[in-house]
């Protein structure tokens, strides 16, 4: 019983845990810092979002739920499962953060990890969509840094 309020609690609620650790962290930068981080962030999450839905129109992954029939702990729509939005946003913050914060990187990316895959405890998606989530935003952080800062060293 306890276990299962663990898993609801992270596929649920600890993408807002993230959001409020990254809000401390961002709050306490220096003013050049945050426009740093604001201007990847501005260009990546939505960049991210639209890949991720651009991949999801090729690729239908139906939730667990809906292949097994079962009740998942945390209702859902029996919709596509991939990629698991949840975790592309968690994972998408921690690939942001991580060219100006290592450290605050690290606790974001396993905090990422724990939500996806109390989102697979949970029931409502399969480790792919959670896989592929983690892959986007790396990838894709991966390119726009690069593209925004190496290449125009903004």
């Amino acid at each position: 019983m306890f276990s299962n309020l663990l898993i609801i609690f992270g596929a649920k609620y600890l993408l807002w845990v993230l959001v409020g650790l990254v809000l401390v962290w961002f709050l306490r930068q220096p003013k050049e810092k945050k426009k740093r981080v604001l201007f990847l962030g501005a260009v990546a999450f939505p960049l991210i979002y639209a890949v991720a839905k651009l991949i999801a129109i090729f690729y239908y992954n139906p939730r667990p739920f809906v292949v097994d029939t079962f009740t998942p702990l945390i209702p859902h729509e029996p919709d596509n499962g991939f990629p698991s939005d949840h975790t592309l946003l968690s994972a998408a913050m921690a690939a942001v953060i991580y060219p100006f914060s290592k450290k605050v990187s690290a606790i974001s990316w396993i905090t990422a990890i724990l939500l996806g895959t109390s989102r697979v405890l949970a029931g409502i998606h399969h480790p792919i969509d959670i896989a592929g989530s983690i892959v986007i935003a790396i990838l894709m952080g991966l390119i726009i840094f690069q593209i925004l800062f190496r290449k125009f060293n903004t």
